[in-house]
C-alpha cells in the first residue's frame, strides 16, 4: 500500500488543516471550544 501522505486527499486535508489551526491560534479559548463542539 502507498503512503497515505503522497495521496492528494492527505495532501489537501492536511493543508487545510494547518490553515484552521493558524488563523485560529489567537482566538480566546471559549471561542476555539465552541468551534470544536460544532466540528464535532
Amino acid at each position: 500500500m502507498r503512503d497515505f501522505r503522497k495521496r492528494n486527499v492527505w495532501k489537501k486535508a492536511h493543508h487545510f488543516t494547518l490553515q484552521v489551526y493558524r488563523i485560529t491560534k489567537n482566538f480566546h479559548s471559549d471561542e476555539r471550544f465552541g468551534l470544536t463542539v460544532q466540528l464535532l
